[in-house]
């Protein structure tokens, strides 16, 4: 088993039990965060002591160990300052007395001294029987929740049972919460639903099931918004595939997220999460305009903004007749691409589609495109680089008279032509060119479409 981090916050108050009382005293309650002390003193011919009184928060009087032996072998290890003598003491008190009255809060302990020890196995297996003697001690259901999500995002050969027990274990710490009276806990819930969401939103992640991954990594990572751990993973939550739309509120905020993690990511990793985040803003965005306000904001902000806020930060991308309308405005129809006019001619306004068309109609066009299928008199070509990409035609060439059989390309080839702009179909984007030339001389190379607005799912 990897050697991963033990330091959990709320694992401070179970190895607080560490501390050696020289008065024996009854132990508290099970749930209680008071660390378990010394039990009362049977009768054994001396003055036993007196058990102290139990604290007022307690719902029920704390165990009180009857059998001297017993009572002896819990002292004796409690109260054994070296960590490795604690846990030999507790092992064997848990072994020989399995029933004890006293046996959670030895499990409590031991868990503790097994934490505070740095032996990852032993503290979620003594987690594990504390657990299975107490179904709702939160200390165990969070530590267990908080190593099994940790050892899987380790890679660990066990990965796959980890994250289910990490979820199981985290469901059942969340389930738990309204049923805690112990105020010291009841202090530590933010903090163990954080872990437990964590656990569960990786899971749920994992299993490609976004929806449920994002509230709980939300959780997560908003409680602790310098974890690359939870703060990376809900980035990927929100937009898991940058090349496939999403909602403008969920792209937002993997943009923010993206950012954030760029920011509390390890140093060797914190320049490619900023490219990524960049370039999540410039797919969503349309432009890097903004883009070095916004990550200043990301990197020292903690919890994300509201949605109106990250509105006003990552504007709206310009839609494609928006686009359209600037190519025309901005350049000549005369001097743009065949990939540009097809951008405009199928998405431009009716009046920025005319002001293009109008200009190139009837008028001879030398390109380079690439066959796609031919006949005797027509070929089908891509013309953008796109849709040479794609292995789609977007170009009717019409001859006026018949090719010779050697004067035909083959599919697949590029190849160099004239011909003129008949007529077209906006979409799916297709342009009849007539009285198609032959050249030997190069023509301008394909061009790439411009890319097209960001546009939310189902749109």
């Amino acid at each position: 088993m990897k050697k991963i981090l033990l330091t959990v916050v709320l694992g401070t108050a179970v190895v607080a039990g560490a501390q050696s009382p020289t008065t024996p005293a009854q132990p508290a309650p099970a749930q209680s965060t008071t660390p378990p002390a010394q039990p009362a003193q049977p009768a054994t011919g001396q003055a036993a002591a007196q058990p102290a009184q139990a604290q007022p928060a307690a719902p029920a009087a704390a165990p009180v160990i009857k059998d001297p032996a017993e009572y002896n072998a819990y002292v004796n290890a409690i109260q054994q300052a070296d960590a490795n003598a604690k846990i030999s003491g507790l092992e064997a008190f848990l072994t020989q007395y399995p029933n004890s009255v006293m046996k959670n809060q030895a499990l409590e302990v031991l868990m503790g001294t097994y934490q505070q020890a740095n032996n990852p196995k032993k503290t979620m297996e003594t987690a594990q029987k504390l657990v299975a003697a107490d179904s709702c001690n939160e200390r165990a259901l969070a530590l267990l929740a908080y190593f099994d999500r940790v050892m899987a995002q380790q890679g660990d050969p066990n990965a796959t049972q980890e994250l289910a027990d990490g979820k199981k274990y985290g469901q059942e710490g969340i389930d738990c919460e309204p049923k805690v009276t112990d105020p010291d806990i009841k202090k530590m819930i933010p903090q163990m639903t954080g872990i437990f969401d964590a656990a569960i939103g990786i899971a749920d992640l994992t299993a490609k099931d976004y929806a449920d991954a994002i509230p709980a990594l939300k959780t997560a990572a908003d409680a602790n918004p310098t974890d690359f751990s939870v703060v990376y993973p809900l980035a990927l939550a929100y937009w898991p595939d940058p090349k496939t739309p999403t909602t403008p509120e969920n792209a937002r905020n993997s943009i923010w997220y993206a950012a954030r993690a760029s920011a509390v990511a390890p140093p060797q990793a914190q320049a490619q999460i900023e490219k990524y985040a960049a370039s999540l803003y410039r797919r969503f965005h349309a432009g890097d305009d903004g883009w070095p306000d916004f990550l200043a904001k990301a990197k020292a902000g903690t919890v994300a903004p509201s949605a109106d806020d990250l509105a006003t930060f990552i504007k709206a991308p310009p839609t494609p007749a928006e686009q359209a309308h600037k190519m025309v405005t901005d350049t000549p129809p005369d001097k743009m691409d065949f990939a540009t006019w097809e951008f405009v001619l199928s998405n431009g306004a009716q009046a920025d589609q005319d002001a293009v068309w109008n200009v190139i109609k009837g008028k001879p066009v030398q390109m380079n495109g690439t066959i796609i299928s031919t006949t005797p008199t027509e070929f089908q070509i891509a013309g953008s680089e796109d849709d040479i990409e794609a292995k789609k035609a977007d170009i009717t060439l019409q001859f006026v008279d018949k090719l010779l059989p050697r004067q035909i390309p083959k599919d697949g080839a590029s190849f160099d032509f004239q011909g003129e702009p008949a007529s077209y179909t906006p979409s799916p984007f297709v342009m009849v060119m007539e009285k198609a030339k032959l050249l030997t001389k190069a023509a301008p190379p394909a061009a790439h479409k411009p890319a097209a607005a960001h546009k939310p799912a189902g749109q």
